[in-house]
């Protein structure tokens, strides 16, 4: 039960690039409670996914060999869900940006994303994530106001 949680259903298993898939799973249902129940909604629903991908990855972690395995993949989707909480409303480019913007800062780690990465265990896990999305939220956030209208609704 833990090992499908963590991988999406096994989203974390395909290759290349997991992590990309697992965002990307977690895009499509993300952005539908977006448009259907707006940014709070996405946000409790970030909550949920980081509450039981904390659960589920302090099972596995100790019955694997990686201190990150790439198929753990709900981290992502809590980052994905908590970056899409930046955008006011449902558009297809400002979806587009959210998942661009996450897997940048997922992927390069910057300042306060490699930190969260570098402290190893559960938090590492899931930390750099979170973190990740919380920032593309707030820059996303941002560009609502600097560029209104049909790319951030």
């Amino acid at each position: 039960m833990t090992r499908a949680l963590a991988s999406l259903c096994g989203a974390g298993f395909l290759r290349p690039a997991p992590g990309t898939w697992g965002s990307a799973l977690a895009l499509v249902p993300g952005a539908a409670l977006l448009a259907l129940a707006g940014p709070a909604a996405v946000a409790a629903g970030a909550v949920l996914l980081a509450a039981l991908g904390w659960w589920a990855v302090a099972r596995e972690l100790p019955r694997s060999d990686e201190p990150d395995p790439g198929w753990i993949v709900i981290d992502e989707a809590a980052g994905m869900w908590l970056a899409l909480v930046g955008l006011p409303g449902f558009g297809w480019l400002g979806a587009a940006a959210a998942f661009a913007l996450f897997r940048l800062l997922d992927v390069a780690k910057p300042g306060p994303v490699g930190w969260a990465d570098r402290r190893g265990g559960v938090a590492g896990v899931m930390l750099d994530d979170l973190i990740a999305g919380a920032l593309a939220a707030v820059a996303l956030l941002a560009l609502s106001f600097v560029l209104p209208g049909e790319w951030f609704p």
